[in-house]
Order: structure tokens, then sequence, then C-alpha cells
């Protein structure tokens, strides 16, 4: 017999072990997320309806194709490596499960979907082994971009967008003032909008550099490089399309420029974005088109501790540590909070209320919850006239919390806009907002949640965390004070004057909340 036919009858046995180790993984594997696919239906959902319904995550439609063809790279490579369990990928499982419990509990949905991809993640770590984790880690990695997240970062874009447009139109010599987002020049008043952010594109933009850096490049120096680029070049570019518009519109008419703008920015400008940062980056690409993503046989010579654990003691543990949380939090929900069946406005010494006419129609935005109110009062003496309203929860759940995005003193559906960040009063927060016209108005909000009483969203989630990990009164209670602004002095006086006629704000929600 040859050496060849030797080597060949000596191979197929580990080759059949091997297919045989894997067939029995893959089947775990495919169980466990099968399972947690099944009990947090609701946040997989949640992410998909993100994804084709809200054209700033429209790009994560396309990051599960392109993780199962960055496995499909590594699928000859990965061959070469015996899969394991490993108990200590139970510990990312935890971390990912807790995650979910305090998004659950905070109503954060960012975080109960990043649980879930954790979770699929930890079960692909545990019952695959590290060999096979470090052959996946960019995919594991990149699974991190299902998530949508960004519209946090908006306000702060617009305000980077607003503030280079203004330099840009200095260099250009035309004159403008700013206030906040909106600007103003000889031809025109300019809002840099939600829209006009470009959050969209800068997301997809981190998201596609990452797929560069791992393709194109092998320095991590370059790799780092490139990242900063798809994150300054976007930005950059963003701010030169609102001044070109602006530009346009002060040498010809804003619709021209505002049409103008809708065509290049929805046809032209990711793809100018695009090639820009790839012209950038091409000449520094250090991979070859040809070379592997990994080294099976490499991975394969790493030693690593087997699992003391057997594979069915290790899938009873990973059960237990998914549904922990699940079933705690419906432990929870069982407690009644009720709200009185009805509310009214409150009586303010020394204002009396009066018909509801605004100059431009305004009313917060509270979606699901008990009741909402909304009314005027003016100052029986001065005349000033001030909007108060109240909004009360039961029960803060998915898509009906107190807080969020959307949530608050304005509906970013409709044509108001956020202007700039006020003073705040104590135990509030305070913004103006502007409509067409422009019609500018003052809003201050105060939440009542649990034992606090506070403007900052974020003392409201942990809060509301508090009361759902631990129990307690689950009523939660927004009261906003607004007014129009009708001269240069602005409202913020009336308001304050009608907010301590009104006497203490958490005594006023409690009372609304059936509390006292």
């Amino acid at each position: 017999m040859s050496s060849a036919a030797i080597e060949r009858s000596m191979d197929a046995p580990a080759s059949v072990l091997a297919a045989t180790l894997w067939s029995k993984h893959l089947r775990l594997l495919g169980f466990a997320v099968a399972a947690i696919l099944v009990l947090f239906w609701r946040d997989g959902l949640a992410m998909l309806d993100a994804w084709w319904n809200v054209s700033t995550y429209n790009h994560c439609l396309l990051i599960a194709p392109i993780i199962v063809w960055l496995v499909q790279q590594r699928l000859g490579e990965l061959a070469k490596i015996t899969p394991a369990i490993w108990t200590p990928g139970l510990l990312w499982i935890g971390a990912a499960s807790g995650g979910w419990l305090l998004g659950e509990a905070a109503g954060v949905s960012f975080a109960r979907q990043l649980g879930l991809v954790m979770m699929l993640q930890g079960a692909v770590i545990t019952l695959l082994g590290p060999k096979v984790m470090r052959g996946l880690i960019f995919p594991l990695f990149y699974s991190f971009f299902l998530v949508p997240f960004g519209e946090e970062f908006v306000p702060f874009l617009q305000i980077i967008t607003a503030k280079m447009s203004m330099v840009f139109l200095g260099w250009a010599n035309i004159p403008a003032f700013i206030d906040g987002v909106f600007i103003s020049t000889p031809t025109g008043y300019f809002e840099v909008a939600e829209a006009c952010s470009g959050v969209k594109f800068l997301i997809a933009m981190i998201a596609y550099g990452a797929l560069v850096t791992n393709l194109c490049f092998q320095s991590w120096q370059r790799r780092t490089l490139f990242m900063i680029a798809a994150l300054a070049v976007p930005i950059v570019a963003n701010g030169i399309r609102a001044f070109g518009t602006i530009y346009i519109a002060h040498h010809t008419t804003t619709d021209f420029a505002t049409g103008f703008d809708h065509i290049f920015y929805g046809w032209f400008f990711f793809a100018f974005v695009l090639a820009l940062v790839m012209a950038i980056g091409w000449p520094f690409f250090d991979r070859k088109l040809d070379e592997p993503m990994i080294d099976g046989d490499a991975i394969e010579r790493t030693v690593s501790k087997p699992s003391r654990l057997a594979p069915k003691a290790v899938m009873i543990v990973m059960a237990v540590i998914i549904a922990a949380p699940v079933l705690w939090t419906s432990a929870l929900a069982a407690q009644s909070s009720p709200v009185p069946d009805k509310i009214a406005l409150p009586n303010v010494a020394g204002w009396e209320r009066i018909d509801y006419r605004p100059q431009f129609d305004w009313q917060p935005r509270f979606d699901g919850a008990n009741h909402q109110l909304l009314g005027r009062y003016r100052h029986v003496s001065s005349g000033a006239e001030v909007d108060l309203a109240i909004a009360v929860y039961g029960r803060q759940e998915d898509g009906r919390e107190i807080v969020g995005y959307g949530q608050g003193a304005f509906d970013p559906r409709t044509q108001w806009s956020w202007s700039r960040n006020l003073p705040a009063p104590a135990s509030g927060k305070a913004i103006q907002i502007t409509a067409p016209g422009p019609v500018v108005r003052d809003v201050q909000s105060f939440y009542r949640v649990g034992s606090i009483l506070t403007g900052s969203g974020s003392a409201v989630k942990l809060e509301t965390l508090k009361t759902k990990l631990l129990g307690g009164n689950q009523q939660a209670v927004a009261v906003l004070i607004s007014a129009e602004k009708i001269d240069e002095a602005g409202p913020a006086a009336a308001m304050d004057d009608f907010r301590k006629a009104l006497g203490p704000l958490d005594k006023v929600a409690d009372e609304m909340a059936g509390l006292r």
C-alpha cells in the first residue's frame, strides 16, 4: 500500500469524528437559538419592525446576510477546528440575561434587544467552544449592528451640523444668525431638522467601515485610522450638504434649494460619501484578496481546557439563566397599580381656566397613557397665559414608557422641532421648541416615578428600574408647564409664577395617580 493511501486511511476516521462532533454541537446550537428566539420573540419582532419601517435602520436588513456571508468565508478553515462545550460562555449569557432584565425593568428597548443578541452570541460561544469563537470573532462582533441604535445622537448631530453650516456660511460671506438648530439668512429661515442630522448615514457608515476594516486591512493602526475616517467624513460631508442647501437658496430660491437637496441627499449623497471614504482608504489596503480570513490549523493547535459539565447539564444551566429574568419580571408584573377612573386639571390660586387656543396646535406625546389632560390658565391680574399638560400611567410597559424617543414635550411626527435646552427649574427640565411661523414655545417637564420628582430621563429610567425589580408603586406621572413666547422677555417668569401657585408638583402628581 502506498504512503498516500495509508495517510488517507488514517485521516478518514478523524474527518468522520470531526463531522460527527460538528453535527452534534450544531444541533445543540440550533435548539438553543430556536428556544431563545421563541422566548424573546417580542424583542425580535421589534427589531425587525425597526429595520423595515424606520429609515435610520434600513441598513440593518443587510447585516444578517452579511453575517451569513462572513461565516461562509470561514467555513473551510472552521472545518479544521474541533467544536467543544465551553462553560465560561455561560458568563456571557448571564451578562446578556441580566442586561435584558435591566432593559425590561427600565423600559429600555435597546438594552432588551442588545441582551437578545448577546444571548445568541453566548449560545455560539458556549456550545461551539473557544476555538470556534476565535474563528468567528468578527461575525460575532458584527452581529451587534443588528441592534437598532443611534437616534439618541440626533440632537447632538443637529447642533454639530448647524454650527458647521454657520462656519461655512461665514467663509462664503453670507450673513446668518443661529438660534439652536434654526439658521436665519437674508433670504430664508432654515431648520437643521432631525432628518438633516445625518444620523442614518453615519450609523450605516460605521457598520460599513467595520466591515471594510476586517476585509481589507490587517494592521490595527490602519483599521483605526479608517474607522476614524468613516466617522468623520459623513459628519463633515453632512455639514457641507446643509451649507450647500442654504447657499443655493441664497442665490436662487428656497423651493429650488429644497428640491435639489432632496434629490441630491436621497440619490447621490450616500454614494458620494461611500466613494470618498473608500478612495481615502484604498491605497492603504494591506490584505490580499485570496488570503484566508482565519487560520484554522493555527487555531486548532491552541490548547483549551475541556468542560467539566456534560452537554445536557450545560443546556439546563443555560435554560435557567435565560428564563430567570422572564419569570421574575412576569411575577412582578402581576402586581396591581390602579389609577383613578377620571381625573381633572387642578384649580390654581390666582389663575383662571380659559379656552385652549394656541398660535400653533401643541400637545405633548405620551403613548399609552391612562389619562392625558391639557388646558390653559390666565393670570387674573397680569393676563399672562400658561398651559398645563398632565399624563398618568398606571404602569409602564413596552410601548408605554413615560420617557423615550419621541415622547414628551413635543411629537417629532408633527411640525414642532426641538430648538435648544433652557436653564432647568428645580427637579425639572426646560427646552424651547419651534413650529412654523415661527412660533416659539418654552416647556418645563417634571416626572414623578416612585419616590422621586425629576426632569432627567435617565433618573426616570433608573427609578422605574428600581420599582420594577424590587416592587413598589408602579404609577408614573408627567407634569408639563408651557407657554408661547410673545415678546423678547419670554414666558419664563409667568411659568415660574404658575408653578409656584400650583404647589408641590410631587403632591399634584400623586393626587393625579390616586396615591394621595
